[in-house]
């Protein structure tokens, strides 16, 4: 047997010894009182006192008496598991050592085996008493450490292998955990694995989630799984937006939730929800454009997400004059990773014969997504592109479908603004929903309530810059679309990170200055047709995105903090770059660095630093 001594260090947390089958308890000594000696018992009439040395000298031993049991019976179990005596002496011995802490995961594997054996060496009678025994004593490792890994496993592992369970029981036993904490990850998983298995239906379950949603809204768990029952309930048409809850639904959830961050604003839980009912699902595969250049004789794709091409994945099928052509695809920084950008070289036929026009197509095989442009004799290039509206370019977090709906979204969490100034959930719940409404007409508003939000959130200013730069440089690529050019100025705006670059396939002029950058991403390498790159005044330390760019003729980078002349080794993979402006760069002051340039980029004809 195994002595156990019950004390704060027991419980769930499963750090100390609790109560297990074979395990007594030891009560600790209670001070009867405060000072730093306790009274223990009287003796020969004279009261007897320890010291706090000796109590703690006593727990010690204490200690390593259990210590020593421990071990002991450890090594007991595993000498009989490598010896093949895998018998119910074992299950005795592992029960000791569970029943104070659940986590030992090599000895639910002995477990496991002893009962897999024992399943064909007893009577079927014999063997269900054994089974409810073993439920019996996960129930009580569970009241050890209701989060352990082990014990949930054990207990799935052990159902599945009967003929009949009892599926009822083990939802009760959910719910009185879930009583206990409502937030038991471990408990929720276990709860839809036996939903699943029992064929619970949704619409039960959905019940199940407002009962413990009217008792405590700050029910993340809760929450998350009605995110998952109500697709189920409501499964959209075969012809209708995939993941959208239908409006009389959308409506009800919606005051739901509101009510739970009308209640109380600082649990996150609610938000998230919230955030996930007025989203939308991922869009459909699309291919966004197609361009073919006749003097980098490539042909370049972008796509609505990232895209793996290659043998046992998407196939790309080029075909040029109805004939298809056998290339090789790739990305445009040589990784061959899952990207927005593929490209491939063009076929000898469109080079040798300049005087004809040629009809390229490009489909994606896997969902039949495609687009075509024609080459026309003597041109250098051409291209196909979606025409540009903010729901094609880019998917926002929140659904512009019910604008009604998110308006009256938007006041409602204006009106808890104004009661709540400092609440953070609520005020990025009204960034996004604007941003679902209108980003251009809300662009001004947004911006001041970051502005508002990084004086609440401090400790996030660093994210909150990040996903500013996401919403304007979203906002200037649409009117950049709309203007149907192919210059882009995002100076003066405060950046701190680029994205979307694959919006800017077709950009040949780039305006990055006057920013907080501190580097260009290798996703720069998305922009096919750029010419003129300019990222005066920010913080740019490296240069290592400016890779095969085979356009770039001008790069300029001055009052940056490039400290070394290998920060400009990347550009030398720029066939016609020839003008390099670095001045007011660290690496400007270190001597003979103009000759020191010229011989690490020959191609370069003008340098000015």
């Amino acid at each position: 047997m195994i002595a156990s001594s019950a004390g704060p260090g027991s419980g769930r947390g499963g750090s100390g010894w609790g109560q297990g089958p074979g395990c007594t308890v030891t009560p600790s000594p209670q001070p009867l009182q405060p000072g730093p000696e306790t009274r223990t018992g009287i003796m020969h009439g004279r009261l007897k006192v320890k010291t706090s040395e000796e109590q703690a000298e006593a727990k010690r031993i204490e200690r390593e008496q259990k210590l020593k049991l421990y071990q002991s019976a450890t090594q007991a179990v595993f000498q009989k598991r490598q010896a093949g005596e895998l018998d119910e002496s074992v299950l005795d011995l592992t029960s000791q050592i569970l029943g104070a802490n659940p986590d030992f995961a090599t000895l639910w594997n002995c477990r496991r085996e002893v009962l897999q054996q024992l399943e064909t060496q007893k009577s079927p009678e014999e063997f269900a008493a054994l089974v409810k025994a073993e439920l019996g004593f996960l129930e009580t490792c569970l009241r050890v450490n209701p989060k352990s890994y082990g014990t949930w496993h054990h207990r799935c592992w052990l159902l599945s292998r009967l003929p009949e369970p009892n599926w009822a029981r083990e939802l009760e036993l959910c719910a009185r955990f879930l009583e206990v904490d409502e937030r038991n990850f471990h408990c929720w998983d276990y709860r839809r694995f036996v939903a699943a298995q029992a064929a619970v239906p949704p619409a039960e379950e959905l019940a199940f989630t407002d009962s413990l949603i009217t008792r405590n809204f700050s029910n993340y768990s809760s929450w998350h799984y009605r995110s998952c029952l109500l697709p189920q309930l409501h499964p959209p048409p075969d012809s209708g937006p995939q993941g959208r809850l239908p409006e009389d639904v959308l409506l009800k959830e919606l005051e739901l939730v509101q009510n739970a961050f009308f209640t109380d604003p600082n649990d996150q839980s609610a938000w998230f929800y919230h955030r996930w009912l007025l989203g939308r699902a991922e869009p459909q595969d699309a291919l966004r454009c197609l361009h073919v250049s006749r003097d980098e004789a490539c042909v370049t794709v972008s796509f609505s997400r990232p895209l793996l091409v290659g043998a046992g994945s998407e196939t790309l099928l080029l075909i040029v004059d109805a004939s298809p052509q056998a290339v090789e695809w790739r990305t445009p920084d040589g990784r061959n990773r899952p990207s927005l950008v593929w490209l491939c070289d063009l076929p000898t036929i469109s080079l040798d014969d300049q005087l004809s026009q040629h009809a390229f197509r490009v489909i994606l095989t896997t969902s039949d997504a495609q687009k075509e442009c024609v080459l026309l004799k003597g041109c250098k290039e051409a291209w196909s592109r979606d025409s540009a509206t903010d729901e094609q370019l880019f998917r926002c977090e929140l659904s512009v479908e019910k604008s009604t709906v998110l308006q009256s979204e938007l006041e409602s969490c204006k009106e808890l603004q104004e009661l709540e100034p400092e609440n953070k959930w609520c005020l990025l719940t009204i960034i996004l929903l604007m941003r679902a409404l209108d980003p251009l007409l809300y662009e001004k508003e947004t911006l001041q309530y970051f502005q508002t939000l990084k004086a609440v959130d401090p400790m996030r200013a660093t994210y909150l810059d990040d996903l500013r730069s996401k919403f304007l440089l979203e906002n200037s690529v649409l009117k950049m679309e709309y203007a149907d050019v192919r210059v882009l100025h995002l100076a003066h705006k405060d950046l701190t990170a680029l994205c979307h670059l694959e919006q800017l396939l077709l950009v040949t002029h780039l305006d990055l200055s006057h920013n907080r950058l501190r580097s260009l991403p290798p996703a720069l390498a998305a922009l096919r047709c750029l010419e003129v790159l300019q990222a005066n005044d920010n913080a740019i330390e490296s240069l290592d995105g400016v890779t095969n760019l085979p356009r770039l003729q001008e790069l300029s980078v001055c009052n940056n903090r490039l400290q070394q002349p290998a920060a400009l080794q990347p550009l030398a993979s720029c066939p016609r770059l020839a003008l390099l402006i670095v001045q007011g760069n660290p690496l400007c002051q270190a001597a003979g660095i103009s000759e020191h340039l010229a011989e690490l980029l020959p191609s370069v004809s003008s340098i000015l630093t």
